[in-house]
């Protein structure tokens, strides 16, 4: 029996629909989406109440000619550094993007209801539902998993996040936190004065909260903005508070300013406080403040390498309206509508190029290295780094009529407007622009691997409403609710992310079941986008990142008998994508190997075809990467992972893979675990393959493992020499949060903050000396020879272990206070202190005794290590170096060069450094890449660098690849250089490179018997690649499908293309499956 009813929007259209009683209210609303022609939404009954999508529509108490209305809530998107996460109108949330920064939310989809709201650390996410509950995932570390507090998260007001955690304010003022501690993760100390709290301002490691009564309440890294005791009896009447990358400042009723944190980011205003009086609003860089007085003036302090010095235009600084921030500079509109521009010139602090175009200026955008200024006849002028969109040139004749921009980290995109004139509005971060134009088109520019070119979307880009942006990676609103992403970050999902509209989704009671497509009546038939053959059964295949169906997807002649394996073959095909697994809708895997009847898959159910970019995991001498179904590949030294057939049957549905020198542990989805390579290093878990459920994360010593069970338990397996043996302290070990190793000794952290180890006595595993202090514990770091390091709430440090390896700090105990953070050589380490100093301990020839370049380290920002020594990049750009020199110590050779570095990576025994114009200047022995005169003139514009042992690879804007250091460790690639396009990330073993590239294949070159060879698992693609060009063009995909197969397991191809074979017979397929199975025993492919 069925009833009509009549369903509204609120723009008052209507649309009569037909509902059957004993169908779920899901089934009504999704009839009542395609009969208005609208996207995701919600019915509400005539009393303003919404209909449970489970319930059954007679349990609804719903009758025949009642009124109800859907409500349509527009796409709202959110982003962490690296997914996104988008509320559709229904209140359901999709996500995509890297599965560990948030993008797969499969396990909560269930939960993910009636979502009002999403917050962002930058891994992971946190959505407020509309009962005031929390539902979080994404890393776990990051704030991904609020398990420990989710009872407390309810009536939940607001949500804040800083870089790694996140802090709740509930209904009555209180405060629940999680996350990582050292982000503002852990409020205990801090509990009982975070009541009737009003307001949480973020900065990348703390958070502060003001209190009703107007103080101030603060929790975090305490150096970098987490403790403000030395000002706390200043912040009283607090109206509001601005934050840098690791500084606050607080606005005061008066007008006043209070400042706290790292003195180098701006915590350090007493130079100018006589200045800070009617203060009326503050603007941040990453590390310097602008503040506008009443009177239009405008006082700056901080680090003048952020803009804080702005004296050569403070006689402009009059009448100011309002002030926009890139990383280092500043950019004030004044009262005229000309602009002002102070700070680092690199990053838009100087703007007199373009000074005499800045009028009228109506509003500005900025990213990481420049700005964007929309005028008021909509014209667009830019300045700053072209390589953050400080340039657009290119596109400045279509740069009229904006109506909004929006920026990656280092691109903008605009949408365009009727004919090209008025710009509306412009949005930025990092480095590139969006702007969205009055006609629904988009305009980008900036750096193109991150979002500054959209020509492989602009077809797409109309009727655009708004733009989200990640770390390089755009998403854009369609108005009919579809999304549309372009940029260098999701590289991996780009091709994947085709949406369409809701409005063209058909009903799912409407799929024809005729047993032949030419049979099915025209309103009736599934999109012709398959593969046009027979129809038994017929599901709806939608890309995991997608927010709309895409097309129908036929089972084959055998229907309900076929395995679901094969129905995701077909799905791959038909979405012309890698591949991947089916996941129901409620979020579960289907196991490949069941059939279709036992999988309760039924005609017309909608699966999800989810997609993960390739992952790589390296051993000392091998690789092994996951693929998009999470099934693995393996290559390099047989004996030492690089050979996984022994356990290939069971890699299926792999979430992650660690690593010891010589072997591989793979968790599963279901939280067991594979091992393989040599057993003396840890493949052989045979011995506790029972205890291994549940597992939820491993950590790897030089040859053991240990696993964390969801329960806070441990299980340790490999070598006893290594650590592998935890029966003395297995009683200790419960409520475990995370695990760090050193060559053969583990420690584990507790919840309550203690400190269990053990392992190789001569590696750190004897901590007894030093329980008493482990208390409060925030962080370990471990030297590889055998010590640890640990970092208290208070700031201090405990050390044991090897002496001689960094195991005994007492000569430097007492400047151990106040410690940022931790590096480790091989055996010594180096602090980071609150005032930008650092201190060192260990041996001396690894970098244990910095005194004679003491009193150079200042301002120090970060430290990386070799072996041997280390390197420290200041605050101002310039480097100091110690230690041994066959670490790479003695860096007086390139002093010179070596200014405005960016960032330093290291090999064993040299360094390379990254300076902001792309430029690499390198250091250190030449047999470990100290010496790069020979690739010089092309190390340009370099984005990132990898290293082996002893060589490196550079990856170039264009996504080339250059590389120097001994051939045989990796240093020469011109065999494989013409392959070297479009490479996305480089991960590297003892003596091997791998190159992802934008296509999903891997390129790798070093020492063959160490993962520089990998043909053995993909030269049969390539021998046989017009055979494949054969098959798939034949069924209507082979464009797709050349560059979504290379480097898979060659029994996959051999099972997906007979597969095809027998789905296809009457399609004159010619295919000689005897042949193909030959050629894979040949080469041993597994």
């Amino acid at each position: 029996m069925s009833i009509t009813v009549e369903v509204s929007l609120l723009s008052g259209k209507t649309a009569t629909v037909q509902a059957g009683l004993d169908e779920t209210v899901d089934k009504l609303t999704q009839r009542a989406q395609i009969a208005l022609g609208v996207g995701k939404g919600r019915l509400l009954d005539s009393s303003g109440v919404v209909l449970d999508g489970c319930a059954e529509t007679k349990n609804c108490k719903l009758r025949n000619g009642d009124s109800l209305t859907l409500h349509v809530n527009g796409v709202q998107i959110q982003s962490t550094d690296f997914a996104f996460a988008a509320i559709l109108g229904d209140g359901s949330v999709v996500t995509w993007g890297d599965a560990d920064s948030g993008g797969d939310s499969r396990a909560v989809q269930g939960q993910l209801k009636h979502v009002q709201q999403i917050q962002a650390s930058s891994k992971a996410f946190a959505a407020m539902l509309s009962n005031s509950t929390i539902v979080t995932w994404g890393n776990a570390g990051y704030g991904g998993d609020s398990s420990t507090v989710q009872g407390q998260l309810k009536n939940v007001r607001q949500i804040q996040a800083t870089y790694g955690a996140f802090a709740a304010i509930l209904g009555d003022g209180s405060v629940v936190t999680w996350g990582l501690a050292g982000y503002g993760g852990d409020s205990s100390a801090v509990q009982g004065q975070l009541k009737n709290v009003q307001q949480i301002q973020a900065s990348r490691f703390a958070f502060a909260a003001i209190l009703v009564d107007g103080s101030v309440v603060t929790w975090g890294l305490a150096g970098y903005s987490g403790d403000s005791g030395a000002v706390q009896g200043r912040l009283k009447n607090v109206l509001q508070i601005q934050a840098s990358d690791a500084a606050f400042a607080a606005i005061l009723a008066d007008g006043s300013v209070v400042t706290w944190g790292y003195a180098a980011y701006g915590a350090d205003s007493s130079a100018v406080q006589g200045q800070l009086s009617h203060v009326q609003q503050i603007q941040a860089s990453g590390g310097a403040y602008a503040a506008i007085l009443d009177d239009g003036s405008v006082v700056t302090w901080g680090d003048d390498e952020f803009g804080a010095d702005s004296r050569t235009v403070q006689g402009q600084l009059r009448n100011v309206q309002q002030i926009q921030a890139s990383g280092s500079a500043f950019a004030a509109i004044l009262g005229d509508g000309t602009v002002v521009t102070w700070g680092d010139a690199d990053y838009g602090g100087e703007s007199s190029a373009v000074q005499g175009q800045l009028k009228n200026v109506q509003q500005i955008q900025a990213t990481y290295g420049a700005f964007a200024a929309i005028l008021g006849d909509g014209s667009v002028v830019t300045w700053g780094s072209a390589d953050c969109g400080g340039d657009s040139s290119a596109v400045q004749g279509q740069l009229k009529n904006m109506q909004q921009i929006q920026a990656s980290k280092d691109a903008f995109a605009a949408v365009l407007g009727g004919r090209l004139k008025s710009v509306q509005q412009i949005q930025a971060s990092g480095r590139a622009f969006a702007a969205i134009l009055g006609d629904g088109s988009v305009v980008a520019w900036g750096d193109a691997d991150d979002g500054g070119d959209s020509s492989k979307v602009q077809t797409q880009l109309k009727n655009v409403q708004q733009i989200q942006a990640s770390d390089g990676n755009f998403a854009a609103v369609m108005g009919d609710g579809s999304v549309v992403t372009w940029g260098g970050a999701s590289g991996a999902v780009q091709d994947q992310l085709q949406f369409v509209a809701a409005a063209v989704q058909q009903d799912t009671t409407s799929k024809c079941c005729c047993e032949k497509l030419e049979d099915c009546p025209p309103d009736k038939a599934p999109p012709a986008r398959g593969n046009g053959r027979a129809v038994r059964n017929v599901v709806e295949a939608v890309l995991s990142s997608s927010l709309q169906t895409l097309f129908a997807v036929p089972c084959g002649s055998r229907g309900l008998d076929e395995t679901v394996e094969t129905l995701t073959e077909r799905a791959q095909v038909a979405l012309g994508v890698g591949k991947g697994r089916l996941v129901d809708s409620a979020g579960t895997v289907l196991d490949g190997s069941a059939l279709i009847t036992n999988a309760r898959v039924q005609n017309g159910d909608s699966l999800t075809f989810h997609v993960s970019k390739i992952q790589i995991q390296k051993a000392g001498f091998a690789f092994a990467a996951i693929v998009g179904d999470g099934s693995v590949v393996t290559w390099g030294l047989v004996g030492y992972g690089g050979d996984s057939t022994a356990v290939q049957g069971q890699l299926k549905n792999v979430q992650q893979i660690q690593a010891t020198s010589g072997a591989f542990a793979a968790i599963l989805a279901d939280g067991s675990v594979v091992t393989w390579g040599s057993a003396a290093f840890g493949a052989d878990s045979s011995a506790v393959q029972g205890q291994l459920s549940h597992v939820q994360q491993i950590q790897a010593s030089g040859g053991a493992y240990a696993a964390l069970l969801g329960d806070g338990s441990v299980v340790t397996w490999g070598s006893a020499s290594s650590g592998a043996d935890s029966s003395a302290v297995q009683g200790q070990l419960k409520n475990v949060q995370q695990i760090h190793a050193s060559g053969g000794a583990f420690a584990a952290i507790l919840c309550d903050g203690s400190v269990v180890t053990w392992g190789y006595r001569i590696h750190g595993s004897n901590s007894s000396a030093v329980q008493g202090q482990l208390k409060n514990v925030q962080q370990v770091q471990a030297a590889a020879s055998g010590a640890f390091a640990a970092i208290l709430g208070d700031g201090s440090v405990v050390s044991w272990g090897a002496a001689d390896a960094g195991g005994d700090s007492s000569a430097v105990q007492d400047q151990l206070k106040n410690v940022q953070q931790i590096q480790a050589s091989a055996c010594a380490f180096a602090a980071i202190l609150g005032d930008g100093t650092v201190a060192t301990w260990g041996h001396a020839d690894c970098g244990g005794n910095s005194s004679a370049v003491q009193g150079q380290l200042k301002n120090v920002q970060q430290i990386q290590a070799s072996t041997r020594a280390f390197a420290a990049i200041l605050g101002d750009g310039t480097v100091v170096t110690w230690g041994h020199l066959v670490g790479g110590s003695d860096s007086r050779a390139v002093q010179g060069q070596l200014q405005n570095v960016k960032q330093i990576q290291a090999s064993d025994g040299a360094f390379a450094a990254i300076l902001r114009d792309g430029s690499v200047v390198t250091w250190g022995h030449a047999g470990y890449g100290g010496d790069s005169r020979a690739v010089k003139g092309r190390l340009q514009n370099v984005q990132q660098i990898q290293a082996s042992m002893r060589a490196f690879a550079a990856i170039l804007s264009d996504g080339s690849v250059v590389t120097w250091g001994p051939a045989v460790y990796g240093g020469d690639s011109c065999a494989v250089q013409a392959q070297l396009k479009n490479v996305q990330q480089i991960q590297a073993c003892n003596g091997a490179f791998a190159a992802i590239l934008g296509n999903g294949s891997v390129v790798t070159w070093g020492d063959a018997d160490r993962g520089g060879d990998s043909s053995y698992v993909q030269e049969f693609w390539e021998e046989h690649s017009a055979d494949v060009q054969r098959i798939t063009s034949q069924i209507a995909v082979a464009s797709r499908i050349r560059s979504k197969w290379k480097g898979i397991f060659l029994r996959d191809f051999i099972r997906v293309a007979e597969g095809r074979k027998n789905d296809f017979a009457d399609m004159e397929v010619s295919l000689s499956g005897s042949r193909l199975v030959a050629a894979a025993s040949d080469r041993h492919t597994g």
